[in-house]
């Protein structure tokens, strides 16, 4: 057992989840991501050969067909010319959490949005750098119009606008924790009673030639090679070769119970607490013995009152990548001990959509939201034959209907960057 210590994670009463809104592959509405989700349905699929290129790549989660008038039909088109297709997704997005959530009004002055990012607006720089059109539904803006769409801030302001908030606007770009870290900041706002409705936001359309490049090289190689979409992320799986991209936007409405209770809203899930720490140690990964991961998780549930056995799921970073899966493990036992019949089951849901980077996070949060209301944890597919160090409890049967009370989401990044929120079923 690690030791207990009062540390820096932040406990949040009275913050709930009130409204979820996704553009995925194949999903726009929380019915649609739950029903990928529980019943383990792969959405990634084949790469073009532009975007593959020589990589070795052959999966994404790439979104197909995608026209904004659906979800912001009341977009002037001489505005939507000069937006990118990256803002129109974030858009659509938060009109559809806002929708969910059933805010059909706002107060201005006490509502923000927190975005969160890795990459910003990678696919705009590429096509303009290049000259090339990787869609031709969404031709590249040219230079002289595309004030908004290379900035990574976009996004989020233009989303304030849409919604008319005035509160707190801004964008992280922390690589895989940035979403936790959104989430961290928006509750906070709450917390102290800055505002009573916050949008938290992530995206990310990282599906170009030079980000599939970058992460296949031979300095990296964190993509999997697998030829077979739905096959190519498997978590803990001794066959596990690394992970498949994602391209999409999730978000997640947070709002102060109170409000959300005095407009009869139906919550998700309660955020407990969030926990985001920085090892200031190797480059690149977390600390591998998983001591360092455990503490932080301890000290998660610290802040919150609860202990490791309160735990009914997690939700892994799980990426199918060498260390990670093995680290994730390891911090479990030191988490819960040796008997592995103790622990509480470990996850990973990005076979599904791929890794979402800056959205990754945040996709984490909402899956266990959706797990929370539904009672049932989704299962992870394509574990198979466990690693030895892995062996423990994945739900790898299907979908496992049954009490799911309090859950932990865990994110890890580049630069030994780790962090932890704590969700639990709304009251």
């Amino acid at each position: 057992m690690v030791g207990r210590n009062h540390a820096q994670a932040a406990a949040f009463r009275d913050v709930v989840i009130s409204g979820l809104g996704f553009i995925l592959p194949h999903a726009d509405t929380p019915d649609d991501v739950w029903h990928h989700l529980g019943s383990g349905l792969s959405q990634l699929s084949q790469l073009p050969a532009t975007l593959r290129g020589q990589t070795g790549v052959h999966s994404a989660g790439r979104i197909h067909v995608f026209h904004h008038q659906r979800y912001v039909p009341g977009l002037p088109d001489g505005f939507a010319k000069r937006y990118s297709r990256d803002i129109l997704i974030v858009l659509s997005a938060v009109r559809n959490a806002a929708l969910d959530a059933g805010l059909d009004h706002i107060t201005p002055d006490r509502t923000g949005v927190v975005a969160s990012s890795a990459r910003g607006p990678v696919e705009w720089w590429s096509q303009t750098a290049s000259g090339r059109t990787f869609n031709p539904d969404v031709p590249p803006i040219s230079v002289t119009q595309s004030i908004f769409a290379s900035l990574p801030g976009t996004p989020a302001a233009l989303s304030a606008v849409q919604l008319g908030a005035r509160g707190l606007v801004t964008t992280i770009a922390n690589a895989c924790v940035g979403g936790h870290q959104a989430l961290g900041i928006a509750a906070h706002e709450l917390q102290e009673s800055r505002a009573d409705v916050m949008f938290v936001v992530g995206h990310e359309l990282p599906l170009v030639p030079e980000l599939l490049q970058l992460y296949s090289s031979p300095g990296s190689s964190v993509l999997t090679r697998e030829t077979e979409p739905q096959r190519a992320i498997r978590p803990y799986d001794v066959h596990r070769d690394g992970f498949a991209l994602g391209e999409g936007a999730v978000v997640m409405v947070l709002e102060r119970a109170p409000h959300a209770l005095a407009r009869g809203a139906r919550p998700y899930a309660s955020l407990r607490a969030y926990h985001s720490i920085n090892e200031a140690a190797h480059a690149t990964r977390m600390d591998l013995s998983g001591r360092t991961s455990a503490t932080m998780m301890n000290q998660a549930l610290d802040a919150t009152g609860r202990a490791p056995h309160d735990l009914d799921y997690i939700c892994g970073h799980g990426t199918a990548t060498r260390y990670n899966d093995v680290a994730e493990s390891r911090a479990l036992s030191h988490l819960f001990g040796p008997r592995r019949s103790t622990w509480a089951p470990l996850g990973s849901i990005k076979p599904i959509y791929g890794h979402l980077l800056g959205a990754a996070g945040l996709m984490n949060c909402a899956a266990i939201a959706l797990m929370l209301r539904h009672q049932c944890l989704a299962p992870t597919i394509n574990c198979e034959i466990a690693e030895p160090e892995c062996d423990h409890d994945h739900v790898t049967e299907g979908p496992r209907p049954g009490k799911v009370q309090l859950a932990l989401s865990l994110s890890f990044a580049i630069g030994s960057q780790s962090s932890a929120v704590v969700l639990e079923a709304a009251a």
